[in-house]
């Protein structure tokens, strides 16, 4: 890698981090303004009254799982305590568990949409299921497929980024929550993953090139 992309690929993901954590600190607005008034108008309204503890589960531990996520591409602040680096794994393993979870449930309430029903259920089972499997992985030893599952597990993540950014698109344009929900349940995820087998594929390569240009 040059210099020139080192740099860039330093800022953005510094920007990646930075917008993670201000989101999260947005989803977290409700202890300040309390639920009912965070959540004012928004499309949760009929389940927040209705199945409280999930929704407070969701939106307690979801956050934290974004706003350190992004820290996972920062490996020399990662590596350079092993107690740190599995500190920051196990929290955000655990906010990811109990998001993952509390988000599943909250799609069995949904189903007078069941198309966007089955789109943020697949996420929350995804969602558990790759950062699991590369929690077994870095137990396992083999820290290659550790990360770039933990990659797959950021761009899950990372939905809650995208979903915000398609629904400002979608009420600037003039529709409701409820009219794109169906799109969104897919769109926040799915090109998210697809952006992250790419980058992954493309670590690959250069980590077999790097070999024969020494």
């Amino acid at each position: 890698m040059t210099p020139t992309q080192n740099s860039l690929e330093t800022v953005t993901l510094s920007a990646l981090a930075i917008l993670s954590f201000m989101v999260a600190l947005g989803s977290w607005r409700f202890m300040v303004m309390g639920l009912e008034e965070a959540f004012r108008g928004a499309p949760f309204d009929v389940f927040l009254s209705n199945n409280r503890l999930i929704f407070l589960a969701h939106i307690v531990a979801s956050p934290i799982a974004l706003a350190i996520g992004a820290l996972q591409f920062f490996t020399r602040f990662l590596n350079a305590s092993l107690v740190r680096h599995r500190f920051i794994g196990r929290v955000y393993g655990l906010a990811i568990l109990v998001g993952g979870i509390s988000a599943i449930l909250m799609t069995l309430h949904m189903w007078d949409r069941p198309l966007a029903a089955i789109g943020f259920f697949w996420l929350g089972v995804f969602w558990i299921g790759t950062t699991g499997y590369a929690v077994a992985l870095a137990r396992w030893g083999n820290i290659r497929a550790h990360r770039d599952w933990m990659i797959r597990s950021f761009a899950l993540t990372a939905s809650a980024l995208t979903l915000r950014l398609y629904l400002a698109l979608y009420v600037t344009l003039g529709y409701d929550y409820h009219e794109v929900s169906h799109v969104l349940a897919w769109a926040c995820w799915v090109p998210n993953l697809i952006f992250a087998e790419w980058l992954i594929s493309r670590n690959l390569t250069r980590q077999r090139i790097a070999p024969m240009a020494g």
